[in-house]
């Protein structure tokens, strides 16, 4: 059974990271600070080394060194903040196997451990070259999009939950929140990590083709069909399919998605034969769904389908702690896409970003960040170097918020005087349900 020795100060997270891998057949030893950690190592031999990089009485990247020269043959992967991942890089080289960015899910986790532990001799580590981790913290991970405010928090526990499941899981959030990101860490938490992964954008299939580019089609079944098609759900057979804005999607579509879910069978355009498929669904939609089947235009069966379990994806605004965790991310980003190596951002590009409410959410920021870079020949981004839209003060915003919503409220009583406050007359003319209206009528505190 290998051995593995734990240095962690966080009590709680330390017994969590314990239990779990001795659920895995590890022997596992904990160790809260580095006094203790050497008198264990002069005590017994460790095939591996969990360790932090931020320590009471130091770090784990000097007491690296201090392993290596006394235990060669044992690996050492550090456990580190995203913002200290350069610390960590730096690291490798000095003998690290590799490192952590926390928050990490367990079975990213169990997967590094096991490539550790399989690993013969130190040598063959230290051919493992800065490059190829540089690359790997520059590639659009979930799991640096994942955050640690309470919020981000929350989410990654529901997603802990849910991922090793085959439970069908609806994504609502605001555009640009990362659902798609979301989905993808679902997908690879999941027993089916190593199949196929299909996205598809349902705004952009066009309704006439929705039923060839799901199911696929054979050749010669209409005019264009020049040879067989595989459609999505046969391409992701085994593994997960991800709906995205599914709320686009035709009603006729939305009947042939139901069926193909239900039976678990698929007929390709023109073929009389049937696919068993095995896949499992997660959509995602920033409209409300409820509201659209009680106007008629989203099927309340297929709604049950696609929710057995919800999750909300919190917007950039109320994930305000992990703005710069991710802006540094979108700035490593930029730096290798434009061949830069801007440093970081001003103290006052820095106030101005936590004071504007990012409408776009990760989108606007990750485009935000790029721009910014394009624009900075060295050094920081200053103030300047951010878009104009930055610049809108939160008076402007109250401002702009409070027209729409007295216009709102104006159209409604306009209406309601109009129907002589037959509100049933009224919700038609306004293109909304009654129980829509009345909620407006509340909220507007509206005497009707």
């Amino acid at each position: 059974m290998p051995k593995i020795l734990i240095i962690e100060d966080d009590t709680a997270f330390s017994q969590m990271l314990q239990k779990f891998l001795a659920r895995h057949h590890f022997d596992v030893t904990p160790s809260s600070n580095l006094k203790k950690a050497k008198t264990l190592l002069d005590q017994e031999n460790f095939d591996l080394i969990l360790s932090d990089v931020r320590l009471p009485e130091g770090d784990g990247v000097s007491f690296l060194s201090e392993i290596k020269g006394r235990h060669p043959q044992t690996q050492v992967i550090l456990m580190t903040n995203f913002a200290e991942v350069k610390s960590a890089v730096k690291a490798i080289k000095k003998g690290a196997f590799d490192y952590l960015a926390k928050p990490f899910t367990p079975d990213r986790m169990l997967e590094v451990v096991q490539k550790a532990l399989a690993a013969n001799h130190v040598k063959d580590k230290a051919s493992i070259s800065l490059k190829r981790h540089d690359e790997d913290v520059l590639r659009y991970d979930a799991m640096h999009l994942m955050g640690q405010s309470e919020a981000s928090l929350k989410l990654q526990q529901y997603i802990s939950l849910v991922a090793p499941t085959n439970m069908s899981v609806l994504l609502i959030g605001e555009s640009g929140t990362g659902k798609e990101v979301t989905a993808r860490t679902i997908h690879k938490s999941s027993a089916r990590e190593g199949k196929n992964f299909i996205a598809v954008d349902c705004g952009a299939i066009p309704k006439e083709l929705a039923s060839s580019e799901f199911f696929g089609h054979v050749k010669g079944s209409f005019t264009g069909a020049i040879e067989d098609k595989v459609g999505f759900f046969e391409a992701a057979n085994g593994g997960t399919l991800f709906l995205d804005e599914i709320g686009n999607l035709s009603y006729q579509s939305q009947i042939q998605l139901l069926r193909a879910i239900q039976e678990r069978k698929i007929k390709r355009v023109g073929s009389t034969k049937e696919i068993q498929i095995d896949v499992r669904i997660l959509a995602a939609t920033n409209k409300d769904l409820t509201e659209a089947v009680s106007q008629g235009s989203f099927r309340e069966d297929l709604l049950h389908r696609l929710n057995e379990f919800t999750l909300a994806i919190p917007s950039l605004h109320n994930r305000a702690e992990d703005l710069f965790l991710f802006a540094n991310f979108f700035l490593k980003l930029a730096n290798t896409e434009l061949g830069k190596k801007i440093e970081g951002f001003s103290e006052t590009a820095r106030q101005r970003m936590i004071q504007y409410h990012w409408p776009g959410n990760l989108r606007e920021l990750k485009n935000m960040v790029k721009r910014s870079v394009l624009f900075t020949q060295e050094g920081l981004i200053q103030e300047s170097a951010l878009p104009q839209t930055l610049f809108s003060t939160d008076l402007q915003r109250k401002e702009e918020n409070f027209s729409k919503q007295e216009y709102e409220k104006d159209l409604i009583l306009r209406v309601l005087k109009k129907t002589n406050f037959n509100k049933s007359e009224a919700a038609k003319l306004l293109k909304m349900t009654r129980k829509t209206l009345y909620n407006k009528i509340k909220r507007y505190q509206l005497k009707v």
